[in-house]
């Protein structure tokens, strides 16, 4: 099977080894973050696989390889927010159910369990746990899951090249909002205790502290 998307023999037996999006998610979990400054790198799943790090939406890109190679369409999708950085995660169905496998280092914005009858329900779950420094709730909108099999023409599993026509696909397509403005108005800010659980692992690893120091606002290049 491995063959056939372009992947060598190891690749293929690593990606044998993640036979659930459990063990997709638990892979991602153990890589590196990648703090490239954001536009400077969008990785293949071969590169992740050589790298052994990803940020968001390379995380996705490469779970939704994964789940290829075990059958499942290879699905991610865009949630947007206002003031923040998108977050990108691939999503995948289990009994009738979307699930979602993420790369993040914010708490609360990475594995879905998959139990979501809709996209929409799933990306509204991700809706408290997603805010800016300033503690504004920030997701919006999110996209129609996108089958990167479109993409097979520039062999986006296996490629050298960095994947900047995905991006940039995600950034075109429509998005349906999650929200009135009306509603959004009334946001409440997050707690200060909900933002340290949200911050605890770029505080462990020292990431929130260097994300600090260059004067960010937002979660850029750490969502």
């Amino acid at each position: 099977m491995g063959s056939r998307f372009g992947l060598t023999q190891e690749e293929s037996k690593i990606l044998s080894r993640l036979n659930t999006p459990k063990l997709v998610q638990k892979f991602l979990d153990d890589v590196e973050c990648n703090l490239e400054e954001r536009g400077k790198t969008c990785y293949s799943p071969r590169r992740v696989l050589r790298e052994r790090k990803a940020n968001c939406i390379e995380g996705a890109i490469f779970a939704a390889a994964a789940l290829r190679f075990h059958g499942h369409p290879p699905l991610i999708v865009d949630l947007a927010s206002v003031r923040d950085d998108d977050h990108v995660v691939a999503v995948f169905k289990c009994f009738g159910h979307w699930g979602a496998v993420a790369k993040s280092k914010y708490t609360g914005l990475g594995y879905r369990e998959p139990i979501h009858q809709t996209i929409r329900e799933l990306a509204v779950s991700y809706f408290e746990d997603y805010f800016n420094f300033a503690g504004e709730k920030t997701l919006r909108e999110y996209s129609r899951p996108i089958n990167l099999a479109r993409f097979d023409n520039i062999s986006w599993m296996t490629t050298e090249d960095d994947l900047f026509s995905i991006a940039e696909h995600l950034a075109k397509i429509s998005h349906r909002k999650l929200f009135t403005v009306r509603a959004a108005r009334e946001f409440r800010r997050v707690t200060s205790l909900a933002r340290e659980a949200g911050e605890l692992g770029m505080a462990k690893t020292g990431i929130l502290k260097r994300v600090r120091a260059g004067r960010r606002t937002s979660h850029t290049d750490v969502r």
